[in-house]
């Protein structure tokens, strides 16, 4: 009898949470939340996978430049370069636009000809390293807005339950709505760092896009000047001499005599 009063008079307990509330959404929360994840996960996909691709341009750059310039030719310099790298590219197509130009007649300037073929080059490449960028951005853009019709969606759920309950106190109305606000939540988590990839990708490519410049420029200075100008290469460090032994010592201490 006594567990039974007890019982009786136990306050009710209020079930909320992320859980509860999706519960709750139905299907149309459950669409919402999908979404949102497969942004996510899209998100880092593409910010793995370009910051990978922008570190191997700008390594295999640092890496072959010196060796690309000691070569005796662009053909040669060329070869320093990975059959698929960027570099390689421009240096071929460079190579491919004289060999070109020699073959036609009163085609203008060789160096105005083989720069209209290196800018083609850097446009392709440029578009390439500049795929998927537009996704993050769109993220960036959409995400808190698709977090704000989950929330709208819940928010409204939430009031009909009241006017049907035909109560309004704040144990009813505060735990839907916090619910609901937690697709807006959501939303920024998806949408900040898509936004911060998105920015430092863009500037990450911008650098990759000056040094592509740069080294276009010196390969048109040296097809221009018959391969006299190029660009100033440091010599790599010379290895430090060992310094002498000492000369052995006798087991008194005294040096071995010399003849």
């Amino acid at each position: 009898m006594i567990l039974e009063l007890l019982a009786a008079t136990e306050a009710p307990v209020n079930e909320f949470g992320f859980w509860k509330a999706m519960e709750e959404g139905g299907p149309v929360a459950w669409s919402i939340l999908a979404v949102m994840v497969i942004m996510s996960v899209g998100s880092f996909y593409i910010l793995f996978t370009k910051l990978f691709e922008q570190n191997k341009v700008m390594g295999q750059y640092k890496k072959s430049r010196a060796a690309f310039w000691r070569s005796a030719s662009l053909r040669d310099g060329a070869t320093k370069f990975d059959k698929n790298s960027a570099w390689r590219q421009l240096a071929d197509d460079a190579i491919k636009a004289q060999e070109d130009h020699h073959k036609m007649h009163g085609a203008g300037s060789e160096v105005d000809y083989v720069e209209d073929s290196i800018l083609h080059s850097q446009e392709t490449i440029n578009a390439s390293l500049a795929g998927g960028l537009p996704f993050l951005a769109s993220v960036g853009a959409t995400a808190p807005f698709i977090g704000l019709l989950g929330t709208v969606i819940g928010i409204y759920r939430a009031l009909i339950n009241i006017g049907i309950e035909g109560s309004a106190s704040i144990d009813k109305v505060a735990g839907p709505v916090g619910e609901a606000l937690i697709m807006t939540a959501i939303g920024l988590l998806v949408a900040v760092p898509a936004v911060l990839a998105f920015n430092w990708l863009q500037s990450r490519n911008r650098r990759i896009a000056a040094m592509m410049t740069d080294f276009s420029n010196d390969i048109l200075a040296y097809i221009g000047s018959d391969g006299t100008i190029k660009p100033a290469i440091q010599s790599a460090p010379a290895a430090k001499a060992k310094p002498a032994g000492k000369p052995a010592t006798t087991a008194g201490g005294a040096k071995p005599a010399t003849k």
